[in-house]
């Protein structure tokens, strides 16, 4: 597995410290700049790669070291992430001592534990290879393949930029994984995208995708599903296996140990608020207040931090944040969002420029310890503020049971269950009051906002009511009646 070490170091690693450190291979290594200079690569004899250094970020956000490692480091703090090549044994004690010694000059902690090291590394002894980076494992026609091995992958720079230049290429993302590994919410956004792949090493089956549980199979150069004689795909055991079930061996005879025991926690429920604003596009926008104000509603706290890929770096700005999405225009703007760490939450935000306007399209998860009871009250009053406050166009909120830290692991996940519904005024008004307002379910809407153009907002269920999905369903059939399409926002997962 690739190796990624990371030095956490309270001081800014500076252009002194970090030439000391990245020539802890002496002087046969070899230095380029990749990503716009903001990653640098080390380059053994030939020109092989050997690891790439991605440039320090400087994290003023709490909890994003123990979010993401399990590390407990006090913001602000910087990160400097190494990733080493699987090709080259050599290459994963050179990640270690690069971090090590900016340990030893800055003062911090490197993650994993123990990989830190201040020992030079003799290269002079690798053999020369084609050209390549140490971030992509493999490179094919139709997929790029990283190997992971970190308890919890995210959407780290490096994971957006690969996945960038794989899109740029007509190449998936595949990335292959342990089965005790989990995902980020952000993480898992990108993976669930076609034709990107979550590759599960599993010992029974050999691999399957971590998110729909299809046993996989390399061929032509990517990983894709084993079909059975009826067209069908088979689905991996481990993958409905219940958290803390002992795994079989290969003989059908149990294995012993647990089988994802890094993943196992007590059940808990996540509550999925996935929201959709329309903005005028003008010079006072300011882009993040229909997020904010769901966080103040139902944490009690505004967001935390926001940035453009994890570890989550810049403290909550709704200015800085408009700014960044104004530059980016048109192109849209993909941006995560974390609460403070004793409320777990996470959103995953997309802002697009339209004919409409400027569009956000936010989907916010909290976690909710077993025990703990999401505030499904406070939704009603949420769709209200949306609708008077914020261009609310649709929300739907929903519950299901999942780990309460909102990670992913490799298991089957039930669907959420919907809690309520609502449809924005201008929505309303194409569909028709009248229409809108008598669903031909036993569902009764709530007008929100002013009386001469409601917003209509439908409870559907408590969280647990597995006929809340036929209610929601027949629901939009019925406001679909007339040709006009509802534009409801997507809950993933």
């Amino acid at each position: 597995m690739t190796r990624d070490v990371i030095a956490l170091t309270p001081k800014m690693p500076d252009v002194w410290a970090l030439m000391t450190s990245l020539y802890a291979g002496g002087s046969d290594l070899d230095l380029s700049a990749a990503a716009e200079g903001a990653v640098v690569q080390l380059h053994g004899p030939g020109g092989r790669p050997l690891v790439s250094v991605e440039a320090p970020v400087l994290v003023q956000v709490p909890g994003e070291a123990e979010r993401l490692l399990g590390e407990a480091v006090s913001a602000p703090f910087w990160w400097t992430e190494a990733r080493a090549s699987t090709a080259v044994p050599e290459a994963e004690r050179l990640a270690g001592v690069v971090c090590g010694r900016l340990n030893a000059l800055l003062g911090g902690s490197t993650w994993p534990p123990g990989a830190a090291s201040t020992e030079a590394v003799d290269v002079s002894a690798v053999p020369s290879a084609g050209a390549g980076q140490p971030a992509v494992d493999v490179v094919t026609e139709h997929a790029a393949v990283v190997l992971v091995d970190r308890p919890v992958v995210a959407l780290t720079s490096w994971l957006a930029e690969i996945m960038r230049t794989a899109v740029a290429s007509r190449r998936s993302l595949q990335i292959v994984t342990p089965r005790g590994v989990r995902l980020t919410p952000a993480a898992r956004t990108t993976l669930a995208r076609v034709p990107h792949r979550w590759v599960v090493q599993d010992p029974e089956c050999g691999y399957y995708d971590g998110l729909s549980g299809a046993v996989l199979r390399w061929r032509d150069g990517a990983f894709s599903p084993a079909f059975a004689e009826d067209g069908t795909a088979a689905v991996a055991a481990a993958f409905t296996r219940p958290a803390g079930a002992p795994e079989r061996d290969v003989a059908g005879g149990p294995a012993g140990g647990r089988a994802d025991s890094p993943a196992d926690e007590a059940p808990g429920r996540q509550l999925i608020v996935a929201l959709r604003t329309v903005h005028r596009a003008d010079e006072r926008l300011l882009l993040g207040g229909a997020l904010e104000a769901a966080w103040r509603e139902l944490t009690g706290a505004p967001p935390a931090g926001w940035g453009t890929a994890e570890p989550v770096n810049l403290p909550w700005s709704r200015r800085q944040l408009t700014d960044l999405t104004r530059e980016r225009a048109p192109e849209p703007s993909q941006l995560v969002v974390v609460g403070a760490p004793e409320r777990t939450a996470m959103a995953t935000v997309r802002v697009t420029r339209t004919a409409k306007g400027v569009e956000e399209d936010a989907v916010l998860t909290l976690g909710y310890a077993a025990g703990e009871e999401p505030p499904l009250d406070r939704i009603e009053a949420l769709a209200g503020t949306l609708v008077r406050e914020h261009g609310l166009k649709t929300m739907l909120a929903s519950v299901r049971a999942a780990r309460a830290d909102l990670t992913t692991a490799p298991r089957l996940e039930g669907p959420p269950l919907p809690v309520a519904f609502t449809l924005g005024p201008d929505d309303v008004h194409t569909i028709g009051l009248d229409r809108a307002r008598r669903p031909p379910v036993e569902v009764r809407a709530v007008p929100l906002g002013p009386a001469a153009r409601p917003a209509l907002h439908y409870p559907l269920g408590d969280g647990a009511d597995t006929g809340a999905w036929g209610r929601l369903q027949q629901l939009t059939a019925h406001l679909r009646g007339d040709g006009s399409r509802p534009s409801t926002p997507t809950q993933r997962g």
